[in-house]
């Protein structure tokens, strides 16, 4: 039988894994980066830690967020005073000119890219009446409806709407899996065009030990309404994944759930539908 270190090493095994794959496919994933750099420091792998810290800061580099890389190249100095590629890097930012600030793929903006209180929760605008929910189906029907790649109808047909104050006896089945299911648009194109235009990482969570106490640890009714899976800790983050990205209603309601910083991921409908029903039956 495995003590807890042991089986405490063999998870981050595992995450480190799954995630070097991840960021392998998405090498400017910024939070997949973190996670993996966690991973390291908590086995000791201390190269790996400041080499992937170099990634991070080269990631916001790229994304034009030039504060978040100066911090992130000054953890490394603070370990490495004269690290040459650091400080190579330091000075190209300091003669570089642009925008401080990561802008939305397309004008599309991403739970996770809204816009953050001082406490560190997602912070959403509020509307009048039925228009205050920001449940991502603007966005969704902008890509798929104006995007000519299905018809009103069968968007229509394939979203549901959900009161956000009513308790559910299952889980509400995304835009994505009920188009598939229905033979309207392949799932694998849907998976590539979210993760595309929101730029979530995706993850497989059949190649996961999803941490189901975890998830029973949130409100049902927030994770059957929006079909959220939250999956996995690392420090101070909860990890969740989702099939809709820019579900700003669910960041919200997660963000009120707990004092974590909440990760997101992009993953299939039928595993988090399979994974959900088993975490509440």
């Amino acid at each position: 039988m495995l003590t807890n270190a042991a089986e405490d090493e063999s998870q981050l095994q595992q995450t480190i894994e799954m995630f070097e794959v991840i960021v392998q496919s998405q090498p400017n994933d910024c939070q997949s980066l973190e996670i993996l750099k966690e991973a390291y420091k908590k086995l000791g792998r201390e190269e790996d830690v400041v080499n992937t810290s170099k990634r991070i800061a080269q990631a916001y580099m790229q994304s034009g967020q030039l504060s978040s890389a100066i911090l992130e190249f000054e953890t490394v100095l603070q370990q490495r005073p004269n690290d040459p590629d650091v400080l190579d890097a330091l000075k190209s930012i300091q003669d570089a000119a642009g925008d401080m600030s990561a802008q939305p793929v397309d004008g599309f903006e991403p739970a996770a890219l809204a816009p953050v209180s001082h406490s560190g929760k997602t912070e959403i605008k509020t509307r009048p009446a039925v228009q205050q929910i920001q449940d991502g189906r603007e966005t969704m029907h902008k890509l798929y409806v104006e995007g000519k790649l299905i018809s009103a109808g069968d968007f229509d047909l394939c979203w549901r709407s959900v009161d956000a104050g009513s308790a559910l006896s299952d889980v509400v089945e995304p835009l994505i899996y009920n188009l598939s299911s229905r033979g309207i648009f392949p799932l694998e194109k849907s998976l590539k065009l979210l993760s595309d235009k929101s730029r979530l990482g995706y993850l497989p969570l059949e190649k996961y030990d999803v941490d189901i106490d975890l998830t029973r640890g949130f409100p049902v009714d927030i994770c059957r309404r929006w079909c959220v899976l939250p999956f996995d800790r690392m420090s101070k983050a909860i990890m969740v994944a989702t099939a809709n990205p820019f579900n700003q209603q669910a960041a919200k309601e997660l963000g009120d759930a707990t004092s974590y910083r909440i990760l997101w991921y992009l993953s299939s409908p039928n595993e988090l539908l399979s994974n959900l029903r088993k975490a509440f039956r």
